[in-house]
């Protein structure tokens, strides 16, 4: 419902990495749908517009020819199998597709490294350059290993850099979590002390954000072979700002000649087009992504899954992203209340508010509809700007504007001395209030409409109780749905035979 009121806004929307090999893909594909048959003709002149979307994304050169190599080799080498298959159980497209997936979740590594979290406690090591945001990915990454049930310190290592110290301290204090700082000391001795400290306390993670650079220097590199050699962390992460492209690739092959590290993570993922270094690190440098930054908010980072990247930039959407954001974000019972009051068309301001902080929980508008399945496909139909996060926030302040009576009783906004005051008190134009209330009524009535038409509402009721049951007797509805028989496949009719039946 939220969505419904946000893509009628207009701002300006960048063009992002993701988009950016989309739109190659989907070129390409529709070069060979329908198709009888994978030709070479037809796979080259296909695998231009996927070659111009990869380049244009920033994908390494050499890793380039060598996927495009690959998916023509595959593709041809698999024009008899396609030949013996009956009419209409596979496309010559449909298989050029499932050739692009593979070959690009195995470009990014097949499956993402996980952190070795053996240790007592475990080390992690943070490293990287200067401003490709090794400190917020530290805190970023001790409230996933919080919310996971650990207990992880943080080490302010970074002694070059004063505003390191005072950031992390505030992460800490803003994640109710220890940082361990101790001034004049020498980032080896710190963290060396760090890690026994920890030890003492009960903390199970340790995570160490050394210092960056502006650029590699020794001084750099040797502190930090020190650190390694003295602490022997259990992993060493790569930090590096997605957005800067092939320099990304070389930097990070420069740190893992001295370092030997874990693996990647990848900040400013959601950035623009020049995003493409995730498609060239593990090939570049035989080291994968492990997580991936998504926004600037503490919740922001992901565990890369290759194969949910693959399914999004061929324009198939990651629904398993989708559900397991969802879920992390979302408490099942309450949204199944939630969605029973929508579909009743009966919701408030109060309730819409608490529907737009859910969606902002889970990431930005755009990289939660690039989950849905085909909606790359209608991206281009969605007005500029429909899915600027920053119309989010402005919705916000507008319902903030509002009197408690306001927000539980929506219809008291007909008053134009109303709207003109909300407007004052959100530094809005009275007309902007009043197209947004507008949209609002908008959503409501189709809400209300499409739980009568489609009789969603009793049946959300029904679905509730149905797993409450489910949650009491032991069974979950992952394990019910393995147990449900696949649906009869419809009859089809030629439209000539079924007039003759009439």
């Amino acid at each position: 419902m939220s969505w419904v009121i946000c893509t009628h806004t207009l701002a300006n929307r960048r063009r992002l990495m993701l988009d950016t090999l989309t739109d190659g893909f989907r070129n390409a594909r529709l070069k060979v749908q329908g198709k009888a048959r994978l030709s070479e003709a037809n796979i080259s002149e296909a695998l231009k517009d996927v070659r111009v979307s990869l380049l244009e994304a920033d994908v390494d050169l050499n890793v380039v020819k060598g996927f495009l190599s690959r998916v023509k080799e595959r593709s041809l080498g698999e024009v008899v199998a396609l030949k013996n298959k009956e009419a209409g159980e596979v496309s010559a497209g449909d298989h050029f597709v499932k050739i692009c997936h593979d070959e690009l979740v195995d470009l990014m590594g097949g499956v993402a490294p996980k952190l070795d979290l053996t240790g007592e406690p475990a080390v992690i090591m943070m490293v990287g350059l200067q401003g490709a945001g090794k400190t917020t990915t530290a805190g970023k990454l001790a409230k996933m290993l919080a919310d996971k049930g650990h207990k992880p310190m943080l080490v302010a290592a970074d002694i070059y850099r004063p505003a390191a110290i005072d950031q992390l301290t505030t992460l800490g204090g803003k994640l109710g979590l220890p940082v361990f700082s101790i001034k004049g000391m020498k980032p080896v001795e710190l963290s060396k002390l760090a890690v026994a400290q920890a030890k003492s306390v009960g903390r199970d993670v340790v995570i160490i954000d050394t210092a960056g650079r502006l650029a590699i220097d020794n001084d750099l590199m040797n502190e930090l072979i020190d650190i390694k050699r003295k602490v022997r962390p259990d992993n060493i992460l790569f930090v590096c700002d997605s957005m800067i492209g092939q320099d990304a690739v070389r930097t990070a092959a420069a740190f893992d000649k001295v370092l030997d590290f874990s693996a990647f993570v990848l900040t400013k993922f959601d950035g623009d087009a020049r995003g493409g270094a995730a498609l060239s690190i593990r090939e570049v440098t035989g080291k994968s992504v492990a997580f991936v930054g998504m926004g600037e908010g503490l919740d922001a980072l992901e565990e890369f899954r290759p194969e949910g990247v693959a399914s999004r930039i061929l324009g198939m959407g990651d629904v398993v992203g989708l559900v397991q954001d969802f879920q992390q974000h979302v408490d099942e019972e309450q949204a199944a209340k939630d969605a029973e009051k929508l579909m009743s068309g009966d919701f408030t301001f109060n309730d819409f508010l608490k529907q737009l902080e859910t969606i902002q929980s889970m990431g930005s508008l755009t990289s939660i509809m690039d989950k849905l399945p085909g909606f790359s496909d209608m991206k281009s139909q969605i007005p500029e700007g429909a899915l600027d996060d920053s119309e989010l926030e402005k919705v916000k302040v507008c319902i903030s504007s509002m009197t408690k009576q306001e927000r539980a009783n929506p219809d008291l906004l007909v008053s134009q001395s109303r709207i003109q005051r909300i407007a004052r008190g959100c530094g809005q134009q009275p007309k902007q209030v009043a197209d947004m209330y507008k949209r609002f009524l908008g959503a409501r009535q189709m809400m209300r409409q499409m739980g009568q038409a489609t009789g969603m509402f009793g049946s959300l009721n029904k679905m509730r109780k149905m797993r409450k049951r489910m949650k009491a007797s032991g069974m979950d509805m992952s394990a019910m749905a393995g147990m449900m028989p696949p649906p009869e496949p419809k009859e089809t009719i030629d439209p000539i035979e079924r007039a003759e039946r009439r």
